[in-house]
């Protein structure tokens, strides 16, 4: 036999198993999975993060640490992103790039083998078949016995406390007459046609789900088998409505006695199997069958206030068949309009070649193809305040009409050159005397070659402008120092840690408490102007 190629390839999903922070990738990717059981599909980095946060090991866990990882999951195909566009609020958040992510199959087989390799469960198939769920009930009803299956099949449906203890007397009596082996095998096929039914369920619901299947919805090949797979979902839907009814009270029936007898049936015949190694004690055993029992009942029952699981599955189907129909519809549409016309098209052959002459054909042509070659135009038309006036009553509106070609450039009338020298001078003579009459004010709150922002009375508001212009010039500069337009050096110095207020005629600023040290330029004097 030859070597299959894909046995000389990695399996590059199986990295996250194995790699430097194997512990932070499983936890992330059991976390995926459980969900994925739930018939959750896609999840957010927010809610992944919230749920590692609850172990103690993921205390210090950041929202940087997870990005990462999923990204290193996405590279190595353990997740699949979608891009979440349908909640944002900005053009930023878009840009962000929101994701959910969603198992890959491959993910989902890997982390269902782990867990078999924990609980040496048994292996699954992806399907919705409705004699599941008659063995099913069968199967229970033969776990808790005849009784109690009959009056949960009942025609109303429920189980007054009465019927409930009479069934858990013939229930006891009954266990009493079976041999531990029969209860342990009974129990077997319980289980084993529950974890049939919900794996089996959540693989096939989530491969529907699935992008791939999504696209292949979207094509005309579709429309093929959506008949089917509609009544193939319908048929499913029925048997689970049908059924879970007398599964639910069956459930309600059993008392926790019951229960409690045969996880110690079963415990006992899994203790009487030889086993070379380490065996579990009795109470563990039961522990553990309790606790499948419990599950069991919170999957169609619920617990702690939560829908149950059955619920789940029930609208994430009918969900689905709405799904398939809205893509039918949609494909029905469009094949409706691109569809052949050449049988209207010859009715209307038959028609013009019917009629009598050319007037005749053309109001006919008038009517089913409208006005041939119309043109529209635009204008600022004059207006009247007369109602009735017709637009042949108002005066004509003269359009100009370019020529459409690119060459075409409008006329432009050459103009002038207009001297602006007497402005600009001026402007500038206006702005030296401004700046002369900021250096004089500058200079009349220099005292001894330094300026102390907490020693200054009200000051001029152009003042306060140059002097934050230094501050900031002086904080950009490495040794605090700064030269000013008219040459002079200032060094900006903290005095203390208070905060000083600087009042002017528009306001009140406060400040650190700074002062300037000023050198003035002294070769070739200052040019004030």
């Amino acid at each position: 036999m030859l070597v299959d190629d894909r046995l000389l390839k990695p399996i590059t999903e199986v990295t996250y198993l194995t790699t430097e922070n194997a512990w932070r990738y499983r936890a992330i990717l059991r976390y995926f999975y459980i969900q994925h059981e739930r018939l959750r599909y896609y999840l957010l980095p927010g809610e992944v993060l919230d749920h590692l946060k609850e172990s103690l090991h993921f205390r210090e866990y950041t929202e940087d640490l997870l990005t990462r990882d999923l990204d290193q999951l996405v590279e190595w195909k353990n997740l699949i992103p979608r891009q979440e566009t349908g909640r944002v609020a900005s053009i930023e958040q878009f840009k962000k790039k929101r994701f959910r992510y969603q198992c890959a199959p491959y993910t989902v087989e890997i982390e269902r083998m782990v867990r078999s390799l924990e609980q040496m469960g048994d292996s699954f198939g992806g399907s919705l078949e409705r004699s599941l769920v008659q063995r099913m009930l069968e199967s229970l009803e033969a776990l808790v016995g005849p009784v109690v299956g009959s009056t949960a099949g009942s025609a109303d449906g429920s189980a007054d406390e009465s019927t409930a203890g009479s069934a858990a007397g013939s229930t006891t009596g009954l266990n009493s007459a079976r041999s531990n082996e029969e209860v342990s095998q009974a129990w077997d096929d319980a289980f084993g046609h529950f974890k049939r039914l919900t794996q089996n369920a959540a693989d096939y619901l989530a491969h529907l789900k699935s992008e791939k299947v999504e696209g292949l919805m979207k094509t005309e090949a579709f429309l093929v088998y959506k008949d089917a797979l509609t009544e193939y979902l319908r048929d499913f839907m029925s048997s689970l409505q049908r059924t879970s009814a007398k599964i639910d009270a069956l459930l309600r029936s059993v008392p926790e006695d019951t229960v409690r007898r045969l996880a110690s049936q079963v415990a006992d015949h899994q203790l009487s199997i030889p086993r070379l190694d380490a065996r579990p004690s009795k109470s563990d055993l039961e522990a553990t069958l309790h606790g499948q029992w419990q599950g069991l009942r919170d999957w169609f029952l619920g617990a702690g206030g939560r829908e149950s699981d059955l619920s789940y599955l029930q609208n994430e189907t009918n969900e689905t068949i709405r799904r398939i129909t809205r893509f039918a519809q949609r494909l029905g549409e469009r094949s409706q309009n691109i569809r052949s016309r050449y049988n209207d098209y010859l009715y209307l052959a038959r028609w013009f070649a019917g009629l009598d002459g050319i007037e005749e054909a053309h109001k006919l042509s008038a009517c089913v193809f409208g006005v041939p070659n119309t043109r529209h135009f635009v204008s600022d038309f004059p207006t009247s305040d007369d109602m009735y006036s017709e637009v042949w009553d108002l005066p004509p509106s003269i359009v100009t009409i370019k020529p459409r070609t690119r060459l075409y450039r409008e006329r432009t009338k050459p103009s002038a050159v207009v001297s602006r020298e007497r402005e600009k001078r001026e402007m500038l003579e206006t702005h030296l005397r401004e700046r002369a009459a900021e250096r004089r004010l500058i200079e009349e709150i220099i005292t001894e070659g330094r300026i102390a922002l907490a020693e200054l009375g009200p000051v001029d508001p152009n003042v306060r402008r140059v002097l934050l212009a230094w501050i900031d010039r002086c904080m950009i500069s490495s040794d605090m120092r700064a030269k000013t337009e008219t040459g002079d050096v200032v060094q900006l110095r903290l005095v203390n840690n208070d905060r000083i207020r600087l009042e002017s005629s528009d306001g009140v600023l406060e400040t650190p408490n700074y002062e300037f040290l000023v050198t003035p330029y002294r070769s070739g004097g200052r040019n004030l102007a």
